[in-house]
Protein backbone atom coordinates (compact mmCIF):
# COMPACT_ATOMS: atom_id res chain seq x y z
CA UNK A 1 0.00 0.00 0.00
CA UNK A 2 1.09 3.46 -1.05
CA UNK A 3 1.83 5.86 2.20
CA UNK A 4 2.83 9.32 2.41
CA UNK A 5 3.38 11.40 5.82
CA UNK A 6 1.19 14.85 6.58
CA UNK A 7 3.26 17.43 7.80
CA UNK A 8 1.68 20.95 8.91
CA UNK A 9 4.12 24.23 10.03
CA UNK A 10 2.81 24.82 13.45
CA UNK A 11 3.59 26.86 16.87
CA UNK A 12 3.60 30.49 14.70
CA UNK A 13 2.36 32.52 16.99
CA UNK A 14 4.29 35.04 19.57
CA UNK A 15 3.19 35.89 22.81
CA UNK A 16 -0.16 36.45 22.77
CA UNK A 17 -0.91 36.66 18.73
CA UNK A 18 -1.66 32.92 17.30
CA UNK A 19 -1.68 32.26 13.88
CA UNK A 20 -2.42 28.79 13.35
CA UNK A 21 -4.73 26.05 14.64
CA UNK A 22 -2.30 23.82 16.34
CA UNK A 23 -4.61 21.70 18.58
CA UNK A 24 -7.15 21.01 15.69
CA UNK A 25 -4.03 20.41 13.34
CA UNK A 26 -2.60 18.00 15.72
CA UNK A 27 -5.22 15.83 15.11
CA UNK A 28 -4.80 15.29 11.54
CA UNK A 29 -1.08 15.59 10.83
CA UNK A 30 1.70 12.95 11.52
CA UNK A 31 4.42 15.63 11.69
CA UNK A 32 4.84 19.03 12.97
CA UNK A 33 7.23 22.03 11.42
CA UNK A 34 7.63 23.72 14.59
CA UNK A 35 8.76 27.42 14.11
CA UNK A 36 11.82 27.55 16.44
CA UNK A 37 11.75 31.63 17.41
CA UNK A 38 13.43 33.03 14.46
CA UNK A 39 10.22 33.47 11.72
CA UNK A 40 7.86 32.46 14.75
CA UNK A 41 7.07 30.91 18.46
CA UNK A 42 9.06 31.88 20.96
CA UNK A 43 9.19 29.92 24.46
CA UNK A 44 6.42 28.86 25.66
CA UNK A 45 4.58 27.98 22.38
CA UNK A 46 7.71 25.97 21.83
CA UNK A 47 6.95 24.08 24.88
CA UNK A 48 3.38 23.44 24.30
CA UNK A 49 3.23 22.69 21.05
CA UNK A 50 5.99 20.16 22.02
CA UNK A 51 3.61 18.64 24.32
CA UNK A 52 0.56 18.33 22.18
CA UNK A 53 2.61 16.19 19.65
CA UNK A 54 4.32 14.36 22.25
CA UNK A 55 0.97 12.91 23.45
CA UNK A 56 -0.95 12.81 20.32
CA UNK A 57 2.40 10.53 18.66
CA UNK A 58 2.88 13.40 16.23
CA UNK A 59 6.70 13.70 14.93
CA UNK A 60 8.15 16.94 16.26
CA UNK A 61 10.53 18.81 12.93
CA UNK A 62 12.44 21.69 13.67
CA UNK A 63 11.22 24.31 11.38
CA UNK A 64 14.29 26.57 10.92
CA UNK A 65 14.17 29.94 9.23
CA UNK A 66 15.95 33.44 8.61
CA UNK A 67 16.20 35.14 11.85
CA UNK A 68 13.05 37.65 10.24
CA UNK A 69 10.00 37.65 12.76
CA UNK A 70 8.36 41.18 10.99
CA UNK A 71 8.83 39.24 7.63
CA UNK A 72 7.73 35.80 9.18
CA UNK A 73 11.20 34.56 7.80
CA UNK A 74 10.03 35.37 4.00
CA UNK A 75 12.10 37.84 3.39
CA UNK A 76 14.93 37.28 0.83
CA UNK A 77 18.52 37.95 3.27
CA UNK A 78 22.03 37.33 2.70
CA UNK A 79 23.38 35.83 5.87
CA UNK A 80 27.08 34.88 6.28
CA UNK A 81 27.21 30.76 6.13
CA UNK A 82 29.15 30.71 9.11
CA UNK A 83 26.27 32.70 10.87
CA UNK A 84 23.49 31.03 9.08
CA UNK A 85 25.57 27.48 10.00
CA UNK A 86 25.00 28.71 13.66
CA UNK A 87 21.64 30.01 13.90
CA UNK A 88 20.14 26.69 12.25
CA UNK A 89 21.92 24.55 15.39
CA UNK A 90 20.98 26.95 17.99
CA UNK A 91 17.07 26.46 16.79
CA UNK A 92 17.36 22.85 16.58
CA UNK A 93 19.30 23.13 20.21
CA UNK A 94 16.25 25.00 21.66
CA UNK A 95 13.14 22.93 20.20
CA UNK A 96 15.34 19.82 21.51
CA UNK A 97 14.88 21.20 25.18
CA UNK A 98 10.96 21.16 24.75
CA UNK A 99 11.09 17.86 22.93
CA UNK A 100 12.88 15.94 25.23
CA UNK A 101 10.83 17.62 28.02
CA UNK A 102 7.93 16.37 26.52
CA UNK A 103 9.12 12.70 26.46
CA UNK A 104 10.04 13.19 22.77
CA UNK A 105 13.23 14.24 20.51
CA UNK A 106 13.49 16.46 17.46
CA UNK A 107 12.96 13.98 14.75
CA UNK A 108 13.65 15.78 11.60
CA UNK A 109 14.50 19.27 10.17
CA UNK A 110 12.89 21.89 8.19
CA UNK A 111 13.77 24.81 6.58
CA UNK A 112 11.18 27.41 6.03
CA UNK A 113 9.75 30.29 3.74
CA UNK A 114 13.09 32.31 2.14
CA UNK A 115 15.18 30.05 3.44
CA UNK A 116 13.36 27.11 1.86
CA UNK A 117 13.24 28.60 -1.45
CA UNK A 118 17.07 29.98 -1.26
CA UNK A 119 18.75 26.36 -0.64
CA UNK A 120 16.79 25.08 -3.75
CA UNK A 121 19.44 26.39 -5.96
CA UNK A 122 21.96 28.22 -3.84
CA UNK A 123 24.95 26.18 -3.20
CA UNK A 124 26.31 28.27 -0.12
CA UNK A 125 23.53 28.88 1.87
CA UNK A 126 22.55 25.07 1.15
CA UNK A 127 25.54 23.94 2.47
CA UNK A 128 25.55 26.28 5.43
CA UNK A 129 21.88 24.70 6.63
CA UNK A 130 23.20 21.34 6.19
CA UNK A 131 26.34 22.22 8.18
CA UNK A 132 23.75 23.38 10.74
CA UNK A 133 22.24 20.65 11.05
CA UNK A 134 25.01 18.19 11.40
CA UNK A 135 26.27 20.61 14.57
CA UNK A 136 22.86 19.71 16.23
CA UNK A 137 22.55 15.63 15.36
CA UNK A 138 24.30 13.81 12.17
CA UNK A 139 21.43 11.61 12.15
CA UNK A 140 18.26 13.93 11.71
CA UNK A 141 16.47 13.67 8.79
CA UNK A 142 15.96 16.81 6.13
CA UNK A 143 12.76 17.46 4.58
CA UNK A 144 13.04 19.67 1.54
CA UNK A 145 12.10 19.94 -2.56
CA UNK A 146 13.13 17.15 -4.59
CA UNK A 147 15.77 18.14 -6.79
CA UNK A 148 17.28 20.52 -4.85
CA UNK A 149 20.47 22.02 -3.31
CA UNK A 150 20.15 21.24 -0.02
CA UNK A 151 18.84 17.71 -0.15
CA UNK A 152 21.96 16.78 -2.40
CA UNK A 153 24.79 18.44 -0.17
CA UNK A 154 22.41 16.65 2.52
CA UNK A 155 22.85 13.46 0.96
CA UNK A 156 26.82 13.81 0.19
CA UNK A 157 27.04 14.47 3.57
CA UNK A 158 25.42 10.79 4.53
CA UNK A 159 22.37 12.82 6.22
CA UNK A 160 18.88 11.37 5.84
CA UNK A 161 16.57 13.27 3.68
CA UNK A 162 13.17 13.29 2.36
CA UNK A 163 11.37 14.79 -0.19
CA UNK A 164 7.79 16.84 0.45
CA UNK A 165 5.64 18.22 -1.72
CA UNK A 166 2.78 20.88 -1.56
CA UNK A 167 -0.36 20.45 -2.56
CA UNK A 168 -2.23 23.65 -2.37
CA UNK A 169 0.90 25.53 -3.75
CA UNK A 170 1.59 26.37 -7.94
CA UNK A 171 4.48 24.17 -9.16
CA UNK A 172 6.48 25.54 -12.75
CA UNK A 173 7.04 22.82 -15.13
CA UNK A 174 10.84 22.70 -13.47
CA UNK A 175 8.88 20.64 -10.14
CA UNK A 176 9.84 23.93 -8.72
CA UNK A 177 7.29 26.00 -6.51
CA UNK A 178 5.99 29.85 -7.82
CA UNK A 179 6.75 32.36 -5.87
CA UNK A 180 4.49 33.79 -3.64
CA UNK A 181 4.31 37.36 -5.10
CA UNK A 182 2.98 35.70 -8.14
CA UNK A 183 -0.48 35.31 -9.01
CA UNK A 184 -1.76 31.85 -8.67
CA UNK A 185 0.89 31.26 -6.18
CA UNK A 186 -1.17 29.55 -3.72
CA UNK A 187 -4.12 27.09 -4.51
CA UNK A 188 -7.33 28.07 -2.84
CA UNK A 189 -9.77 25.98 -3.63
CA UNK A 190 -10.43 23.25 -1.53
CA UNK A 191 -11.74 20.40 -3.64
CA UNK A 192 -8.66 21.28 -5.97
CA UNK A 193 -5.90 20.86 -3.02
CA UNK A 194 -7.95 17.74 -2.15
CA UNK A 195 -7.78 16.16 -5.80
CA UNK A 196 -3.78 17.58 -5.76
CA UNK A 197 -3.40 15.34 -2.63
CA UNK A 198 -4.48 12.43 -3.88
CA UNK A 199 -2.25 12.60 -7.21
CA UNK A 200 0.85 13.63 -5.42
CA UNK A 201 0.56 11.06 -3.16
CA UNK A 202 -0.46 8.10 -5.40
CA UNK A 203 0.94 8.73 -8.40
CA UNK A 204 4.11 11.25 -7.74
CA UNK A 205 2.66 13.94 -10.00
CA UNK A 206 1.08 16.99 -10.47
CA UNK A 207 -0.34 19.76 -12.76
CA UNK A 208 1.88 22.87 -13.17
CA UNK A 209 0.69 25.84 -13.52
CA UNK A 210 1.19 26.12 -17.44
CA UNK A 211 -0.67 22.74 -17.26
CA UNK A 212 1.87 20.39 -17.56
CA UNK A 213 1.84 17.00 -15.96
CA UNK A 214 5.15 17.22 -13.64
CA UNK A 215 6.83 14.45 -11.69
CA UNK A 216 7.08 15.07 -8.01
CA UNK A 217 7.95 12.13 -5.87
CA UNK A 218 7.27 12.71 -2.32
CA UNK A 219 7.67 10.85 1.18
CA UNK A 220 5.83 13.84 2.83
CA UNK A 221 3.06 16.09 2.08
CA UNK A 222 2.53 19.82 3.54
CA UNK A 223 -0.46 21.30 4.26
CA UNK A 224 -0.18 24.85 5.70
CA UNK A 225 -1.91 25.66 8.54
CA UNK A 226 -1.90 29.52 8.17
CA UNK A 227 -4.66 29.21 5.28
CA UNK A 228 -8.46 29.61 6.10
CA UNK A 229 -9.94 26.27 7.26
CA UNK A 230 -7.18 24.70 7.42
CA UNK A 231 -7.94 22.52 9.87
CA UNK A 232 -11.46 20.98 8.04
CA UNK A 233 -9.51 21.30 5.00
CA UNK A 234 -6.36 18.91 6.56
CA UNK A 235 -9.44 16.31 7.66
CA UNK A 236 -11.03 16.07 3.77
CA UNK A 237 -7.07 15.64 2.66
CA UNK A 238 -6.53 12.76 4.92
CA UNK A 239 -10.12 11.29 4.47
CA UNK A 240 -9.05 11.17 0.76
CA UNK A 241 -6.16 9.38 1.38
CA UNK A 242 -7.93 6.91 2.95
CA UNK A 243 -10.51 6.26 0.36
CA UNK A 244 -7.71 6.32 -2.46
CA UNK A 245 -5.97 3.52 -0.55
CA UNK A 246 -2.85 5.67 0.88
CA UNK A 247 -1.83 5.07 4.21
CA UNK A 248 -1.14 8.17 6.23
CA UNK A 249 1.93 7.83 8.79
CA UNK A 250 5.01 9.36 9.62
CA UNK A 251 7.97 9.20 7.82
CA UNK A 252 10.51 8.82 10.71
Amino acid sequence: MTSIDLNADLGEGFGRWRLTDDEGLLSVVTSANVACGFHAGDAATMRWVCELAAERGVRIGAQVSYRDLAGFGRRAMDVPSAELAAEVAYQIGALEVFARAAGARVAYVKPHGALYNRVVRDEEQAGAVVEGVRLADVTLPVLGLPGSRFLKLAEQAGQPVVTEAFADRAYTDEGTLVPRGQDGAVITDAAAVVERSVGLARDGAVMSRSGDRVMVRARSLCLHGDTPGAVELAHRVRGALKSAGVRVEAFV
